[in-house]
């Protein structure tokens, strides 16, 4: 029986740490600042008021977004995941750090003194989420910081390492250490499509990362992107699952699995040149209140069952589970603890 000792430090994750300003809107506010719903952007100088405007509008919740949450909450062992990204030195980032802690979660974040901490749009819409973020000091992330004894001690440690792509728009060169320390090691490096815009205009960082990515996940219409983008001239999400899985590799330690979710539609896996699919959990409209959260909360459920080295039908089961509950509260908030046998 695997002790807690041997889970310390087994996951690690990069990404950007944003805070949720999360609200449920109308369609005159869409419309206003050209939000799509389902859909995830980075915020332009047009959305830049819509933040203020959504505070004084409508009722507005703070929550902080973060990725490493949701992959703790299922282990349930403190210290279990890392976390690196850049926040600012102000009142957000303490929130932020003082939300992970106490959900156990060991960041090392980057301080940016001249930044304030980025922020998440979720517009929320008859259970519909889009998000804009403004990244500010997420976009601040350094090399340098990932290179410090202290930090580099943690990718040394981890034997998996989940990249969110928005990653990509902001220190390629960070990615490119630990993949390659991954690869090296024979260690799982898995990464997240994350946006269709990650597909479209970060193409190129994405595709050096995809030798090394042994699990891939995404959502219908990132894959719909990725599948365009590289003139695949095909819409079948598993006929792109399969073509996603055969791209060439780094190394041979691993196949490579995509695994694509579908909202309420099954999720498909593919490996081997062949597809399988897995249902989600049936959840009456009603009970909907919104899905931001839940693609994270999906591969925090299925990372929490392949860190204990289960099989995939395991992780698709725990990761069905976890956006299950996520879709019925608001944001990405879970109870204290997970019902998952």
């Amino acid at each position: 029986m695997a002790s807690s000792s041997d889970f310390d430090g087994i996951l690690l994750g990069m990404g950007n740490p944003l805070l949720d300003v999360s609200a449920v809107v109308d369609q005159d506010f869409l419309t206003k600042y050209d939000i799509k719903l389902n859909n995830a952007i980075l915020a332009e100088d047009k959305h830049l008021p819509m933040y203020d405007e959504m505070s004084e509008k409508f009722n507005v919740e703070y929550i902080a977004g973060g990725i490493f949450i949701h992959p703790f909450w299922m282990l349930q062992i403190p210290g279990a995941t890392s976390y690196m990204g850049s926040i600012g030195k102000d009142k957000y980032g303490e929130a932020m750090k003082k939300d992970a802690t106490a959900a156990g979660v060991n960041v090392h974040y980057y301080e940016d003194e001249s930044t304030s901490t980025g922020t998440c749009g979720v517009c929320v819409l008859g259970g519909e989420r889009s998000l804009i973020a403004n990244l500010s000091a997420a976009n601040c992330y350094k090399v340098e910081h990932l290179k410090k004894p202290e930090n580099w001690a943690l990718v040394e440690k981890a034997k998996f390492y989940y990249i969110a792509g928005f990653f990509l728009t902001v220190s390629p060169e960070s990615i490119q250490l630990v993949r390659e320390h991954a690869a090296a090691h024979n260690k799982v490096f898995t990464m997240n499509l994350s946006a269709p815009f990650i597909c479209e205009f970060f193409k190129d960082v994405q595709e050096k990362c995809l030798p090394y990515m042994d699990y891939v996940f995404g959502n219908e219409t990132e894959a719909r992107t990725f599948s365009r983008v590289h003139g695949w001239e095909t819409d079948d999400v598993e006929q792109i699952a399969i073509k996603i899985s055969q791209l060439p590799k780094a190394t041979g330690t691993y196949k490579r699995t995509t695994v694509i979710t579908q909202g309420a539609d099954p999720v498909v896996v593919a490996e081997d040149g062949k597809v399988k699919k897995y249902p989600v959990i049936h959840l009456p409209k009603e009970k909907l209140v919104d899905t931001n959260g839940a693609g994270d909360a999906f591969v925090g459920g299925f990372l929490s069952q392949l860190v204990h080295g289960k099989a995939i039908e395991d992780c698709v089961r725990a990761g069905c589970y976890a956006s299950n509950v996520v879709i019925q509260r608001s944001g990405c908030t879970y109870p204290q603890k997970p019902d998952f046998n």
